[in-house]
């Protein structure tokens, strides 16, 4: 037997495998500089990291009725099915290069280093940007990915490839997979690490949440009514657990703020006397605690994202007057409040209102614990009677007064009103839409907030019959929702249960029916059920 005949051949390679090839190389090369960047954000930050920073500019650029229609649809995993619809363009493209560079080896590579580019480009352009550092995580990560597919491509075979780059029919079969295996098992292995570190890097802060003990306030929350709460199945719980409190706000990662290194800054138009504060500055305050309800402007008639919570805080319009701040009704020269979050976010907020009297304040506990991250730690902002996007700035870091003539915040850029009070609203909870009670007496039961007004009163309409009230549990306070309840006898077929409420004032909620831009949604709450 001669030498030849021992020595392997590697033969042609079919059309649809080297495409195939040459797609896989695309992809792991993609996934290469995915786990790169990201592991180079562990050092810079986590909100540098290109998915992170090519999607918060999404939202950023998003029309508001589609980020309207995206919670509607996919509530708070908005950001995650947002985060996944990059990696799947991204992933398209990472295949394209791939097939591209069987034939245009260089021209695929570069390909991988444009959107190194426009990451980069992105994260610098962020609100919440700390400096060049923050292109490098794209850049590194795109280099990285560049390289990967560039050596692959020269792996394999591509019939008609300029000879300058050295290419024949024959390929070594071997060295690409040990090739391709090496370089995903690399990319796997930093992507654990990755996140790893990045857990890591966000101990300090949880460590500094761990170690808070909340002093008592000064002003505790009077008890709650024995009577606030109907004794009826299915009905929201009068205080809303911190895990099902709701969530909505742009932030794709959550900011890991330590307790020990954050600030807060008071400046700007009528502040005669700046302030810093540290969070030990905060506890060492007359605390309060109160009981409040919040409702995002996001949520639709009969919506869930409404939740009622005892937090603990320092009044704002106190610290606001010791820096010298007046209201405009007392001569002050700033009507709007601007709170910026570490994240970038800015709230504007009516200066009037904060300073009306009622609980506004920097929040520090949240149900008798700590803020939760996901809502704010280690401060936030809550005026009672505004909608959140006007009033209840999370991971807060700077409080600028100035006017709503002068600067439009985040919301208000993107088409919603400057001011936005709640709007009296109510909503059935049981039965449930499309449920099927039995004949006989049914209890329908939910919730209606109006807050800083309170409720007055709650009716309730079967089919096109007449309005029957309610009977409404005790009120905690005027800025909490109160659940009611209605014995309701009901005969057997299909049937439209139908609510409405009155606050304090004597409005009684409108019918009109209005989508959720630019100021909150209005209408009744209606479920169909079929009584069996």
């Amino acid at each position: 037997m001669s030498d030849d005949d021992r020595t392997p051949r590697n033969h042609p390679a079919p059309a649809w495998a080297r495409l195939g090839l040459g797609a896989l190389s695309g992809l792991l090369a993609g996934g290469a500089a995915l786990a790169a960047a990201e592991l180079a954000a562990v050092a810079v930050r986590p909100q540098a990291g290109p998915v992170v920073a090519v999607g918060g500019a999404a939202i950023d650029r998003t029309p508001a009725a589609v980020k309207d229609w995206a919670i509607r649809s996919f509530g708070t995993d908005d950001k995650l099915v947002l985060q996944l619809g990059i990696l799947a363009v991204l992933t398209l493209f990472a295949l394209a290069l791939g097939v591209l560079a069987l034939r245009h080896r260089r021209t695929g590579a570069a390909g991988v280093l444009v959107f190194g580019v426009v990451g980069a480009a992105t994260a610098l352009g962020r609100p919440d940007s700390t400096g060049v550092a923050d292109a490098l995580p794209s850049v590194l990560g795109a280099a990285a990915g560049a390289l990967l597919l560039y050596f692959l491509a020269g792996r394999l075979p591509a019939p008609g490839r300029d000879a300058a780059e050295g290419q024949s029919e024959d390929w070594d079969r071997r060295r690409f997979v040990i090739a391709a295996t090496a370089a995903a098992a690399a990319s796997a292995g930093a992507g654990v690490l990755g996140r790893a570190l990045s857990g890591a890097s966000g101990r300090d802060a949880v460590a500094s949440r761990d170690g808070i003990t909340l002093p008592r306030p000064a002003s505790g929350a009077p008890a709650v009514p024995r009577r606030a709460r109907v004794r009826v199945d299915g009905v929201s719980s009068f205080f809303t657990p911190n895990s099902d409190f709701y969530r909505v706000d742009t932030a794709l990662v959550v900011p890991k703020v330590d307790a020990t290194t954050w600030k807060l800054r008071v400046h700007g138009k009528g502040v005669t006397r700046e302030k810093t504060l540290t969070f030990d500055d905060l506890l060492r305050r007359e605390l309060i605690e109160r009981d409040i309800t919040l409702t995002c402007v996001s949520n639709e008639v009969g919506g869930p994202y409404v939740g009622n919570a005892r937090w603990i805080g320092v009044r704002l319009a106190d610290l606001l007057q010791e820096c010298g701040v007046r209201p405009p009704s007392a001569g002050g020269p700033a009507d709007q409040l601007v709170a910026r979050s570490t994240d970038g976010m800015t709230i504007g907020s009516p200066v009037e209102d904060v300073m009306d009297g009622r609980d506004a304040m920097l929040v520090v506990g949240m149900n008798g614990r700590p803020l939760p991250f996901e809502h704010g730690f280690p401060v936030r902002m809550l005026v009672p009677g505004l909608y959140g996007y006007v009033s209840a700035c999370k991971w807060i870091k700077d409080i600028e007064l100035t006017t709503f003539d002068d600067y439009d915040s985040y919301w208000v850029k993107r088409d919603w009103a400057r001011e936005a009070p709640i709007k009296t609203q109510s909503r059935i909870d049981t039965p449930k839409p499309f449920g099927r009670p039995e004949a006989g007496t049914v209890m329908v039961a939910g919730v209606a907030w109006a807050q800083h007004r309170g409720i007055d009163k709650v009716e309730i309409r079967v089919d096109d019959g007449p309005w029957r009230e309610a009977t409404l549990a005790a009120e905690d306070s005027r800025d909490t929702w109160r659940q009611w309840s209605y014995a309701w006898k009901a005969t057997k077929g299909g049937h439209t249960l139908t609510v409405r409420a009155t606050d304090r004032t004597g409005e009684v909620q409108t019918e009109k029916r209005t989508r959720t831009v630019p100021d909150g949604a209005s209408g009744w709450h209606s479920v169909v059920v079929t009584v069996d």
